[in-house]
């Protein structure tokens, strides 16, 4: 995609800190970090979202995930990992791309902010119709 800023990133036309990177994905460190150690994981072919992703590639960005958090842990001292993925509204970026977000004490990042809309017992009701 020519338009893509990821796919710029990927094939080099862009600059970034790369900390991981293999036939498959490409793990930066995220321009506007919320936290320390704020990373992304892109699949180095182009797919949209997770709905588009081919499943080996999905597989091979969890085990990266699993085998980074005690890397992580170690590295940064941080006590949690927030994984972070929108698909359609929400997604700046038309490339799916994973967030690595460590988590630390007190590292006032508010995950909470959506006040309740709709009850879950509604929810669970629609579900099951």
């Amino acid at each position: 995609m020519n338009d893509c800023i990821f796919c710029k990133i990927i094939n080099g036309d862009i600059p970034s800190n790369t900390v991981y990177e293999d036939e498959t994905i490409k793990v930066i460190t995220d321009i506007n970090p919320v936290t320390n150690g704020h990373l992304l994981v892109l699949p180095k072919e182009h797919y949209v979202n997770i709905f588009d992703l081919d499943d080996a590639v999905l597989l091979k960005i969890i085990y990266y995930v699993r085998e980074t958090y005690p890397v992580l842990k170690e590295k940064l001292g941080c006590i949690g990992l927030t994984l972070a993925q929108n698909n359609g509204h929400g997604q700046d970026v038309k490339h799916f791309h994973l967030h690595l977000i460590p988590r630390y004490q007190n590292d006032n990042v508010d995950l909470t902010r959506y006040e309740k809309i709709i009850d879950p017992e509604e929810i669970y009701n629609k579900l099951m119709d």
